[in-house]
């Protein structure tokens, strides 16, 4: 085995185990344990490992569904900061439960946010009285995102045959059995339980959200099969393979937005691919193996997609957070904030 940073890099059976997850990030041991090839206390105890030093965690987030329903906006914020200002404006965003996703990242911004409103208005307000007003920041630019073509959960390590996949196939989150349907005050509850942790059983989230077993196992499955909930295995980028996360943003005919989307989401490297209303209507985050590998990408990405025009592109310097989650200068994670899409306020 090789160190990463003082940490025991995965080894094939963390990588089977880490890619499993992607796919049944709820599935229990014995399951987990059989698709890999391992009893399940030996899995068990690896993911306790994995979990302990920060090299992987699983959490959950609102899905598309939730905004598509009229419950939610999605926007991405530039921050530019005055100089000697970062560290001290990117520690008040973190804190922030509806701030999700806080990178400092190159090029033509300072930091780049990801945050979540239950509507515009709310978005609006935030922007306006909380961000304008935060010490440190110069200016702001917010572009909202209209469609989320992928994210994160569907992006897997692929250490798993096919068959192996196929034994969880049944384990995997349902998706689109289930109209959406008006969050409550418990469905909230129970996302920011479940973005610290999202393997929590039924019974610890039951005692956390001042409910039943029965009725948080109801409310959980609901999430999932109607899209408005969703999982994700993360491992830490040293870890991964592809430890550069590459920004994009681009520019496609209206006309041939959907298509030029489907065909970059078929890009493996691909985390997120998402419809922006801005000064560009598209914008997609990959992991790549080096800054040259980037480069390599992007002339990948203009031969698999030519009616795609990238017009501006950054890499990320320090994820510092990511769905709620803290991380440290090299990607691994060291705590975490639970996500409230209400606590925007507004």
């Amino acid at each position: 085995m090789t160190q990463e940073f003082g940490r025991t890099a995965l080894d094939d059976l963390d990588q089977a185990l880490v890619h499993a997850l992607q796919i049944a990030p709820r599935a229990g041991w014995a399951r987990i344990g059989a698709a890999v090839g391992a009893d399940p206390v030996t899995v068990a105890r690896r993911w306790s490992r994995l979990a302990r030093s920060g090299s992987a965690w699983i959490g959950c987030h609102p899905g598309p569904a939730a905004a598509e329903s009229g419950q939610g906006c999605l926007a991405f914020v530039e921050v530019d900061c005055a100089n000697g200002r970062l560290t001290e404006v990117a520690r008040a965003l973190v804190a922030e439960a509806h701030v999700i996703t806080v990178e400092h990242v190159s090029g033509g911004r300072d930091l780049l946010l990801t945050v979540l409103a239950p509507r515009l208005s709310a978005l609006t307000r935030w922007v306006t009285h909380r961000l304008g007003a935060l010490e440190g920041i110069v200016s702001t630019r917010t572009h909202l995102a209209s469609t989320v073509y992928t994210e994160g959960s569907r992006w897997r390590l692929r250490a798993l045959s096919s068959e192996q996949i196929a034994r969880l196939a049944d384990d995997a989150a349902p998706r689109g059995d289930t109209s959406v349907f008006e969050l409550t005050d418990l469905d909230h509850a129970l996302f920011a339980e479940l973005s610290v942790d999202g393997r929590a059983s039924h019974k610890v989230l039951a005692e956390r959200c001042g409910t039943s077993p029965d009725t948080v196992r109801r409310r959980v499955n609901r999430l999932l099969s109607s899209g408005m909930a969703q999982f994700r295995c993360e491992v830490a980028r040293p870890l991964s393979e592809w430890p550069v996360s590459l920004i994009l943003w681009g520019r496609a005919a209206p006309a041939e937005l959907r298509t030029v989307a489907e065909q970059v989401t078929g890009a493996r490297e691909v985390r997120l691919c998402a419809g922006v209303i801005g000064r560009h209507n598209l914008k997609l985050v990959a992991w790549v193996r080096s800054l040259d590998d980037a480069q390599r990408f992007e002339v990948r990405l203009a031969q698999r997609v030519p009616a795609l025009t990238v017009v501006d592109r950054a890499v990320a310097l320090w994820p510092m957070k990511l769905n709620g989650n803290l991380l440290d200068e090299h990607g691994y994670r060291t705590g975490a904030v639970p996500i409230d899409v209400r606590a925007v306020g507004g």
